[in-house]
């Protein structure tokens, strides 16, 4: 039996981070209900890179049911009614606002189902004077000054991945959890509220209180480390580019002695401590660099293994997909969708000797019927309710 068997979750979402947080709900084995708009989420058709699916919704939706309701008609406001008074939990993430003017919101679910564990996922809260503001990745991003200490010395840069989102979908998986052990405990639902920003923003612990105390934020370094050296890439002879971190005095004799193979530099003013190397990391590149020119990156790679220093070789995403790694760890499984099976990595957090869910991606309102049958319409009537809806 997988941890959440037995929970129903009821999501009216699009996008990313309410889908990222109701699919790692899924792997664990609770029913999720994914309410879409009559032409689906929108995230569906951001592309058509996954055998014409879209790459964001083929990740973010496998193991859901869909069912297509069109809220601004009383009756499938009717419709979602029923399906939240049987479900355990509900999340949301339509535009600020939208769905408490649907009589959706956390005040007066609760009110009517006081068990309910409501998740509400926005840019940035309920209150204040952004709660109205739309909100994108990017644009997070740029609010919790992510960018500002994100790529080059010129050059701002964004994460390359959804990170906002992904961080938001983070705490709100991580909530509801939260919330399924205290109702288990105490029988009360609780009302959760994530934003986008104030997730990120989490993220951000340590430019933050480097700033607040350091009085000034840690300058953009591209791939290096604004805080530590030596971290970050070094060219080798060959050509190729081998990263690696020292996060300690101990390693970085090690790596002097044993690495470099150049032991005065132990007891060098200019590399003394962190700190001094930071100062003086244009010379401490210059010594590592004489020293990595003259080798191949797979020489270098085996003295750092050697020697137990953190390293890491320059990979694409394709060698990413090819990791020695994710194939002896079993890492890979198929999944269906309506396009056919496709590969999908098993969720990183499961309990031991479970096999998390891997159920298909399905179409735009594949179940409406199905669940409006389960809800008590007779078949006819579902047939013919399912038209009106969407």
């Amino acid at each position: 039996m997988l941890p959440l068997e037995g929970i129903t979750v009821v999501s009216l979402e699009q996008a990313v981070a309410a889908p990222f947080a109701t699919r790692q709900l899924a792997d664990l084995g609770a029913r999720v209900i994914k309410v879409e708009r009559p032409g689906g989420d929108f995230a569906r058709r951001y592309d058509r890179t996954v055998k014409g699916l879209s790459s964001h919704f083929v990740w973010l939706n496998r193991s859901k049911e869909s069912i297509a309701l069109d809220l601004k008609k009383e009756v499938a406001r009717e419709v979602l009614r029923r399906l939240i008074s049987r479900a355990d939990v509900f999340v949301q993430n339509l535009a600020p606002g939208a769905a408490r003017r649907l009589g959706f919101g956390a005040e007066a679910l609760r009110e009517r189902h006081p068990g309910l564990i409501m998740c509400s996922i926005s840019g940035y809260g309920e209150s204040g004077p952004y709660r109205e503001k739309k909100a994108y990745d990017l644009l997070v991003q740029c609010e919790t000054g992510l960018l500002s200490v994100t790529g080059t010395p010129d050059t701002p840069s964004k994460v390359g991945i959804s990170v906002a989102d992904i961080a938001a979908g983070m705490y709100a998986f991580s909530g509801i959890l939260t919330a399924l052990l205290k109702r288990e405990r105490t029988g009360e639902g609780a009302s959760l509220e994530v934003s986008m920003l104030e997730a990120l923003g989490e993220w951000m612990g340590y430019p933050l209180y480097y700033t607040l105390y350091g009085g000034k934020q840690p300058p953009r370094t591209g791939a290096e480390h604004a805080a530590i050296a030596p971290y970050g890439p070094f060219m080798c002879g060959d050509g190729k580019t081998v990263f690696l971190g020292i996060q300690n005095e101990r390693e970085w004799e090690r790596f002097c002695r044993e690495v470099l193979e150049r032991p005065e530099l132990v007891g060098d003013p200019r590399f003394s401590s962190n700190p001094r190397r930071v100062e003086n990391k244009d010379e401490l590149h210059e010594e590592i660099g004489r020293v990595f020119g003259a080798l191949s990156s797979e020489e270098v790679v085996g003295r750092l293994d050697t020697t137990g220093i953190a390293n890491a070789r320059l990979r694409s995403v394709r060698e990413f997909l090819e990791h020695p790694q994710l194939a002896a760890r079993g890492r890979w499984r198929k999944v269906g969708s309506p396009a056919g099976a496709l590969n999908a990595l098993l969720p990183p957090a499961v309990p031991d000797a479970e096999e998390p869910v891997m159920g298909p991606i399905p179409e735009v309102g594949e179940h409406t019927g199905a669940i409006l049958q389960e809800l008590g319409y007779a078949p006819r009537e579902a047939e013919e309710l399912a038209r009106k809806l969407s």
